[in-house]
């Protein structure tokens, strides 16, 4: 089995998020693997043991867009336990929204998947910048496959794939055929830590740097140009005010019934 897993490098949530360029684009500088992408590469890593591993003919391959620094989401990957990596990166990628994002994306999948299809796409359910949840169903859009998304299990029969969608008050059990794209959310299993062993063997294995060239892609279908959205203008958010304190004197529940109103929260 040949899995993608796309993973990608956002602002850790420990700092604060910066908006910069003409573009308004995020600012990466102090960026990480996104948290709920590893729950995907934990799911596709399981799915690979359950069926032998690498030794089986099983792949995981992790898959990165971005800039420079974006290639460290793919080597945490590696550390992690994926078998190989891909970085697209490329100057015209630039700015690009969902939609060029996902355009890119699945003419990069086409190409890994060009010496043996790709089974499996897997994702998470979002990212941690800009948690759309848009790009999943868009990149299934664009390669043809069945979607399930939102996934907190995930099985493969088969040719055949069985998840679960967790609602507020019920659960769907929806199954599709392979090829396909799969999003899970953060209930589908707990990630694993790259091990000592792990960071050794991840030096030895393969990072495909790709540009636009490589997968086909004109520079004008990405990036600012190719984008069906834009950011015209951002203000940083302001500081957050002083809380209203009640001193209870014995009206404190009619005082806070009288905040509530005031807000509109009643």
């Amino acid at each position: 089995m040949k899995i993608v897993v796309l993973v990608k490098h956002v602002p850790d949530a420990q700092f604060d998020r910066h908006l910069t360029g003409p573009g308004n684009t995020t600012d990466r500088d102090e960026s990480i693997l996104s948290e709920l992408d590893e729950y995907a590469l934990e799911a596709a890593l399981q799915l690979s043991e359950a069926r032998g591993g690498a030794k089986a003919g099983n792949e995981v391959i992790a898959l990165s867009m971005g800039p420079a620094g974006a290639v460290n989401a793919v080597k945490k990957s590696l550390q992690i336990g994926a078998s190989s990596g891909a970085h697209l990166s490329d100057d015209a990628l630039a700015g690009s929204d969902a939609a060029a994002t996902s355009l890119a994306l699945a003419a990069a999948i086409r190409y890994l998947g060009a010496d043996s299809p790709v089974d499996l796409v897997l994702t998470g359910m979002a990212s941690t910048d800009g948690e759309t949840s848009l790009v999943p169903a868009q990149l299934a859009e664009r390669l043809g496959l069945p979607q399930v998304t939102f996934a907190s299990s995930l099985e493969v029969n088969g040719e055949r794939i069985v998840a679960r969608r967790d609602g507020d008050a019920h659960a769907d059990t929806v199954e599709a055929t392979l090829p396909a794209l799969v999003s899970v959310t953060d209930q589908i299993n707990e990630p694993r830590y790259p091990n000592f062993k792990g960071i050794l063997a991840a030096k030895k294995k393969k990072i495909t740097a790709l540009t636009l060239a490589d997968i086909g892609v004109d520079a004008a279908q990405v990036g600012a140009a190719g984008s069906l959205t834009a950011v015209e203008t951002a203000e940083a958010r302001p500081p957050r005010t002083a809380g209203t304190i009640i001193t209870d004197e014995g009206d404190a529940g009619i005082k806070l019934v009288e905040f509530l109103a005031a807000q509109k929260l009643l």
